[in-house]
């Protein structure tokens, strides 16, 4: 039966509404006590610890996981990290946090992404199991109309991105050999000094990231990183019902790195509309209404989505009262449409002509109906 997640607030011991600083603090404090060489005694229990820790800081510590962590929990955030969910080799993204925490750890080991587990965990796991650092995600942010939002739209999207080098395939040159101060190993062996006494580590080669090798000829076209950044452009369907915050993920359209590449992160922003406002799946828009209909009744063109439409309104409404029209609201993701809800005010007329208000005059003297006595509101 798979673990179940605790929630990240409750693993770092903050509330919902904590400062970054106040994040940050927490984790330096719990980092420092599940170390596991801190914890001789219970490593593998320290390690796991230290690695949850690790988990809720990547997402609580940058703002837009966060965000979406807020917004729908472990699911938001689980696209971020993959299929098999957060690793801390490939998804931790705060190492100058761990820098600063554990300094005296990583000074005079060339620190760098590709030594960091080996750092904390002393691993000695040989060269060929050395980390292929993913790709990073580039969130691009698009706005649409609720027009688009409600029937879904395709648009076209420019960005740009780190591609795999064309002239030496993603390896940055050609002509390896093996490293000299590592002599092809891939790690090294040193003596580090902590607040937990003193320790060897066994970590990656600072020079050659521990691979063991390093490139005679340097690729010109990239300079030796494999990578070249390049301008895109994608067409991408955005389906109808999505709101503000919703994220639309394209798997592998990121940058590109040897360990594969990042996520596309489409972000919906929804602007305004002139005169409809959205609730959920359902529209609800203000339309004003003359006297002599509201008493003696008629047809009166309503703005919907897809144009006007008529509708019949009965004798003797009050104003206030909403029509609902269904199915012309916003078309849902699981399919369906919400409901227009069309709420009609009498429009009381402030400039009247001679006639009009001798008409009136006439009206009020006819007292067909008295005016009910005050009550208490919701009782009419």
């Amino acid at each position: 039966m798979p673990k179940t997640k605790r929630d990240y607030y409750e693993v770092l011991g903050v509330a919902r509404n904590a400062t970054a600083e106040e994040i940050k603090a927490a984790y330096r404090r719990l980092a420092k006590e599940y170390h596991p060489d801190r914890n001789p005694d219970n490593r593998t229990e320290a390690e796991e610890k230290f690695k949850e820790l690790s988990e809720a800081y990547e997402v609580l510590a940058d703002p837009e996981k966060r965000r979406l962590y807020d917004m729908y929990g472990h699911e938001g955030v689980a696209g971020q990290f993959g299929p098999g969910g957060f690793d801390f080799r490939r998804h931790f993204t705060h190492e100058e946090d761990l820098e600063d925490i554990f300094g005296d750890i990583f000074r005079g080991f060339g620190g760098g992404s590709g030594t960091l587990f080996d750092l904390l965990f002393g691993s000695e796991s040989p060269r060929t199991t050395v980390r292929r650092t993913r790709g990073r995600d580039i969130v691009v942010r698009m706005r649409l109309t609720l027009e688009e939002i409600a029937n879904g739209v395709t648009k076209e999207i420019s960005f740009s991105r780190y591609e795999a080098c064309s002239e030496c395939g993603g390896a940055g040159g050609t002509g390896r050999v093996a490293c000299s101060t590592c002599q092809g190993q891939g790690r090294v062996k040193r003596q580090a000094r902590s607040v937990f006494g003193q320790f060897f580590q066994i970590a990656s080669c600072p020079d050659c990231r521990g691979t063991g090798e390093r490139l005679r000829n340097i690729c010109s076209q990239c300079g030796g990183e494999g990578r070249v950044r390049q301008s895109r452009k994608l067409k991408v369907r955005i389906p109808a019902g999505v709101s503000s915050g919703t994220p639309i993920v394209l798997h592998n359209e990121g940058h590109w790195a040897p360990g594969g590449s990042g996520d596309l992160i489409i972000e919906i922003e929804e602007k305004d509309h002139p005169i409809f406002l959205r609730d959920g799946d359902n529209i609800v828009v203000e339309v004003p209404i003359s006297i002599p209909v509201a008493v003696l009744g008629g047809r009166v063109k309503v703005p919907t989505l897809d144009g006007f439409k008529e509708v019949e309104i009965p004798a003797g409404t009050a104003s206030g009262t909403v029509f609902r029209l269904r199915g012309a609201g916003i078309k849902r993701l699981e399919g369906g449409s919400g409901d227009e809800l069309v709420k009609v005010v009498v429009h009381i007329p402030r400039h009247l002509t001679r006639e009009e208000r001798a008409l009136y005059k006439q009206l009020m003297e006819m007292k067909s109906e008295s005016v009910p006595e005050p009550r208490k509101p919701g009782e009419g």
